[in-house]
């Protein structure tokens, strides 16, 4: 018998790329109040068209609740370095949860914990008894590959994509996906905000990870490493074990939801019509083509 497929949305990394890419040639798509929707629009219309592609029996939309985290308690600097978000975008947060909830996709996101430590958590929930496909463009989700686990990454338009299997992971970076979250934590993020290990790039981070097998095992076998390794990890090993803590996405959320809730609905023209009276007329059109 064919596995449920399970496609996990981040929600939050769709609709971002969606503003972006349509506000960058001043296409807003509003609405006769003048509010834009073009980042709600674009992230809808991608999850239909993922729909379309991937044919998943079940879905979940993850969003990240606000900037503070249990990553920002850990640590002032995380993602402190991002820039506040357009005075256009503010609005379409809670409008595309909202659009979301009305087309019947369940939407899943806390206070104090990021979109990843959901849709990482859902993999552990249902493992082995479901396959998932992670639609994201945030490297980080790397580490939650398994052989029922696939990411495909966001590229051009709503239909390309770049799909990493485990193989393809282990094949290309010579480690376990649960190890990437090691290699981050010498190379550091700068999207993120957290340095890792300063003077250690991906390259030398990959290859510490390739040979010890994790932070621990590097800062055990500390006295084989060049002088100077040696002298940037234990100069920064405070900051290294951070890394590695914020690095790691958490698993452990306790969801207790059963899988028929998340089961993929269908379409009506009641559906259309909600979009209509939101003036959504791009993704109005494209729900009448599911139809």
């Amino acid at each position: 018998m064919e596995k449920p497929h399970v496609l996990l949305v981040d929600g939050m990394a769709l609709l971002f790329r969606s503003f972006f890419a349509t506000s960058a040639v001043g296409q807003y798509f509003r609405t006769t109040d003048g509010l834009a929707t073009n980042g709600v629009q674009g992230f809808t219309r991608h999850v239909l068209a993922a729909k379309t592609m991937m044919k998943p029996t079940h879905m979940a939309v993850c969003w990240d609740m606000g900037a503070h985290t249990f990553r920002t308690d850990m640590f002032d600097g995380y993602k402190a370095n991002r820039p506040a978000p357009p005075e256009d975008m503010l609005h379409q947060f809670d409008m595309a949860k909202t659009v979301s909830e009305q087309l019947g996709w369940q939407n899943f996101g806390e206070a104090g914990i990021e979109a990843d430590d959901f849709i990482g958590s859902f993999t552990k929930q249902w493992e082995g008894e479901v396959d998932f496909t992670i639609i994201t463009g945030d490297k980080d989700m790397l580490q939650l590959l398994k052989p029922s686990v696939k990411i495909a990454f966001m590229k051009k338009g709503f239909h390309i994509y770049d799909v990493y299997t485990d193989d393809r992971f282990k094949e290309e970076y010579g480690i376990e996906p649960n190890q990437f979250a090691d290699v981050k934590a010498f190379m550091g993020d700068a999207s993120d905000g957290y340095p890792g290990v300063k003077g250690i790039g991906p390259k030398t981070a990959l290859q510490l990870i390739q040979k010890y097998g994790s932070t621990d095992g590097v800062l055990a076998a500390i006295d084989e490493l060049k002088p100077a390794q040696k002298k940037k990890i234990e100069e920064n090993k405070e900051m290294l074990l951070l890394s590695k803590e914020l690095a790691v996405i958490k698993c452990d959320i306790e969801l207790d939801i059963p899988l028929e809730k998340i089961e993929v609905q269908q379409y009506t023209e009641e559906h259309i019509r909600i979009c209509e009276d939101q003036q959504l007329n791009l993704l109005a059109r494209q729900l009448e083509k599911s139809l």
